[in-house]
């Protein structure tokens, strides 16, 4: 925080210089992921917040922060109140807050780059309203004076084999031109990284825990595709293995490429395509027709040979898990001090010794005690906190491997963490079991599924303020949609090959916090009616829960059963892979509830 002041009147300075009156500053870059290389981390530089979602906002007088739900202890605890007011990202909309606070005339700089079609537009709307304008500004006033900005990771990418994708990137790239021509277009803008990498059949290495080549892409209905992306990350049988009819372009030519399409229909999202990328096209004189990325829906249903390889994955990383657990205990027993910080180590080299492990999926949450009621708390933010005798601690973490991304969470005793803790434990865990169970019709979202998990939360009186499940890709990002399962509005039908997590939780702020978490792959149920096409789940994490926080009283008989099903399942699944103490320690585990 000591760096704030100083920041922030530097930037007062550039806004008075160039005749603005605000700044807005998202947390996002110019493809609009959730993860940032270190060199785009401008909400960091300015405010000091690490969360993945928030938007700051500074005038000449006042500066606030915007965050959502999931953030309202960390931002508090990580931006200074001198300097910044802390706002809701969702109850209170920055654009209607500028609005109200700026004079008619005033002048609103943004970065296209770093914001959607839909919000530039919306925003724009809003405060024309009021008679502000709204500024493109592409050079960024951030990168303007912070002189110490890190140069960015440039490395080769990695092309992905068939044995892990089933189907080739020449085959993917004529499926999804059909589709654009089918919608008389003539191409389509691919513009988030994951979806240029998924049909390229490629991962890169530049970003921590997402394994994805930075790059956009124009699609042209005939399946021409040019990339754009900085050609060191390139590698060497790249054109062979991509086949005929794709070549990358250095980003310094991306106003040439785009310019290049005047008088082209395109297909582009402005949800998830940045506002600078759609401008460019219509000044161009390209038209523009508002539709989903035409990658996104077959990514996201899963083939074959990607549901196998996540199940393999899964298998890897439960072994981890497991030997990680064990230790744990064992650790715990013996009275041995540990930190969060330890114990994300100890994990993180317990999954290191995976064949096909290629990093994180994301920074382990390893939170004890009161801190993991931050329900994305990261412990590398701050000191690690000790683990505390008789609580709860809760790891949430996952990986990377060749065949799939894994995320899961466990919440663990340490010692006795009281009666109470252990009555929304069994709350949490009741919730989990009913939208692991859950059939549903063909046509059916996740938003339709989502009180299924916060049911017997609701019945007490309580909630979390966090999503109940997100999509994930296949050794692509941990966070992929369109698809999700929470109180949202999500318009995305659930389709077989769709992988999601099923996390219900609680956090009680200064005690404690619970999560339980396992990705689920979206399976057809042909056993459950013969008058209409029916779906449901099948788990892929394997890895115990831990009995020891249940409150038997409070779980029905089928619930019983279905725990005692799943522990046996991954005890059977598992235990051949185990040996010796851990082998004993998930033996006794997972023994069978009376």
């Amino acid at each position: 925080m000591g760096h704030t002041f100083e920041r922030l009147k530097t930037l007062r300075q550039l806004l008075k210089a160039t005749r603005a009156d605000a700044l807005i500053v998202p947390r996002a870059d110019e493809y609009l992921g959730e993860y940032l290389p270190e060199h785009n981390e401008r909400l960091l530089w300015m405010t000091g917040f690490t969360g993945s979602a928030g938007v700051a906002i500074l005038t000449a007088k006042a500066a606030a922060i915007f965050v959502d739900g999931r953030y309202t202890v960390q931002v508090r605890s990580e931006v200074c109140a001198e300097h910044f007011e802390y706002h809701s990202l969702v109850d209170e909309p920055h654009a209607q807050w500028l609005a109200q606070i700026l004079p008619e005339g005033a002048r609103v700089m943004c970065d296209p780059r770093l914001h959607s079609f839909n919000w530039y537009r919306s925003t724009s709307a809003t405060l024309e309203a009021e008679g502000i304008e709204l500024v493109a500004d592409p050079a960024n006033l951030i990168d303007r004076c912070w002189h110490d900005r890190p140069a960015p990771r440039v490395e080769q990418a990695l092309l992905l084999a068939e044995c892990y994708t089933g189907a080739s990137s020449y085959d993917k790239r004529q499926q999804i031109a059909s589709s654009i021509a089918e919608q008389k277009a003539d191409a389509a803008l691919i513009f988030a990284p994951d979806t240029v990498s998924w049909l390229l059949n490629v991962r890169g290495t530049d970003i921590p825990c997402l394994p994805v080549l930075q790059a956009f892409a124009i699609l042209e209905a005939d399946g021409r595709m040019t990339v754009v992306t900085e050609l060191a990350r390139i590698p060497e049988g790249f054109a062979q293995h991509v086949g005929q009819g794709v070549e990358a372009r250095p980003p310094g030519e991306a106003e040439a490429i785009l310019s290049g399409f005047s008088g082209k229909t395109l297909l582009a999202d402005p949800d998830t395509a940045n506002a600078w990328t759609q401008l460019t096209l219509e000044r161009a004189g390209a038209t523009l027709l508002a539709s989903p990325d035409p990658v996104l829906i077959p990514k996201a249903c899963k083939n074959a040979v990607e549901v196998n390889g996540a199940r393999e994955a899964h298998k890897r990383d439960a072994v981890s898990l497991v030997q990680f657990l064990a230790w744990l205990d064992d650790e715990v027993a013996g009275g041995n001090a540990h930190d969060e910080a330890s114990l994300a180590d100890q994990l993180y080299a317990f999954r290191q010794g995976n064949e096909a492990f290629h990093g994180s999926s994301f920074d382990t949450i390893s939170a004890a005690g009161s801190n993991a009621a931050m329900c994305h708390y990261n412990h590398l933010n701050a000191v690690p906190a000790p683990l505390p005798m008789d609580s709860l601690y809760l790891v949430d973490s996952g990986a990377q491997y060749l065949e799939g991304t894994t995320d899961v969470t466990r919440t663990v005793a340490i010692g006795d963490p009281g009666e109470d803790a252990c009555r929304m434990f069994t709350l949490v865990l009741k919730g989990h079991i009913a939208l692991d169970q859950a059939c549903f019709p063909v046509g059916t979202t996740g938003t339709q599924l989502d009180a299924l998990a916060r049911q017997f939360l609701w019945q007490q009186g309580f909630d979390y303020d966090h999503g109940t499940g997100h999509g994930v890709g296949a050794f692509l990002s941990v966070h992929e949609g369109p698809q999700r399962i929470s109180k949202a509005w999500n318009s995305t039908a659930l389709a077989p090959g769709m992988i999601v997590s099923n996390e219900p939780g609680y956090y009680r702020d200064g005690a404690f916090g619970i999560r339980c978490e396992n990705l689920l792959v979206v399976i057809e149920r042909a056993d459950i009616s013969d008058e209409r096409s029916m779906l449901g789940f099948d788990a892929l994490t394997l890895a115990p829960f831990d009995q020891r926080l249940l409150q038997r009283s409070l779980l029905t008989d089928s619930e019983c059963q279905w725990l005692n099903n799943y522990h046996q399942r991954v005890r059977e699944t598992i235990g051949p892979l185990l040996s010796g103490a851990d082998l004993g320690w998930l033996e006794a585990a997972t023994e069978p509830l009376d």
